[in-house]
């Protein structure tokens, strides 16, 4: 009997060992996973230089499916810990892929503060509006007057606009896609991974399970039709008017796209300054220790 092997394409960028994943039928983020992974084989990126880091969700999970070195890191941790990387060993491309809440609600700082000194780190944001994977609780993005377990009468909480809090705290580079708009999302992470600086893709997915089911959405593909109907694509329009709320138009395309100068350049001159003053004032300097 002659056995057959049957591969894929995208074999090489997965970790068959860990594979199925834990994520429910018409969660979306396989397809996150998906695009990622086609955008980095259209870019022939190099796995080696690559870490992946996640944090607690969900979407953690993904850093431990992708066939490069990653970390899951505790909850809203995933930037700092990204940021340590990106420091020391500068040459490599960090990613950061994690949930609205993980980044926006426990490490909303590390986010701020990350964007604002441009950290050269590639951010994707799975918002699927709650917390998933603890049962569904309101979350800083859930929409005003949505309903989940902990909001049963409706949310009464303005939510996060993460476009708009992403070019505010200054971002480089700023996208937001849901994912129905598959081709648009790969190329949007091809942008980002190639853009020096802090780049941001938010990418709004469905949790039918819990968020779908609580705010009577209907099945998953209900939920695809409606991301596919609610989105209008507007590129370089203004990010505070691409606010999100229930019923209304999902605003979807690319903000930003600047370049300033990052957080480790700036380290490296001003290191490079104090060598310099050291030696010429005849004092120890770091490469003589």
């Amino acid at each position: 009997m002659v056995e057959v092997s049957i591969s894929h394409p995208l074999d090489g960028y997965l970790r068959r060992g860990a594979l199925p994943h834990i994520w429910c039928a018409g969660c979306g983020y396989g397809v996150i996973l998906n695009c990622f992974i086609r955008a980095l084989r259209e870019l022939e990126f190099n796995l080696n230089n690559l870490v992946v880091v996640s944090g607690i969700g969900c979407i953690g999970r993904i850093s431990g499916y992708i066939n490069a070195d990653g970390f899951h890191t505790t909850h809203g941790r995933a930037l700092a810990f990204a940021t340590g990387v990106k420091l020391v060993r500068p040459h490599l491309k960090v990613v950061v892929i994690s949930g609205d809440g993980d980044l926006f609600a426990i490490g909303g700082n590390h986010f701020i503060h990350a964007a604002r000194r441009n950290i050269d780190v590639t951010v994707i944001c799975a918002n699927n509006f709650v917390y998933g994977m603890t049962g569904g609780q309101l979350g800083p993005t859930t929409p005003l007057s949505a309903y989940t377990p902990t909001t049963p009468y409706g949310s009464v909480e303005h939510p996060f606009n993460l476009v708009y809090l992403a070019a505010g705290s200054g971002a480089v580079y700023v996208a937001r896609w849901t994912i129905f708009h598959v081709r648009e999302l790969i190329t949007s992470m091809k942008k980002a991974l190639m853009r020096k600086g802090l780049s941001f893709v938010e990418i709004i997915t469905p949790c039918p399970t819990l968020f779908g089911r609580y705010n009577r959405l209907g099945t998953a593909v209900d939920i695809l039709e409606w991301l596919k109907t609610s989105s209008v694509t507007r590129y370089h329009s203004n990010p505070a008017e691409a606010e999100i709320t229930l019923g209304g138009k999902i605003i979807v395309g690319e903000f930003i796209d600047t370049e300033k100068v990052t957080y480790s350049e700036l380290v490296r001159e001003m290191t490079k300054k104090i060598q310099q003053r050291l030696e010429k004032e005849g004092k120890l300097t770091l490469a003589s220790l």
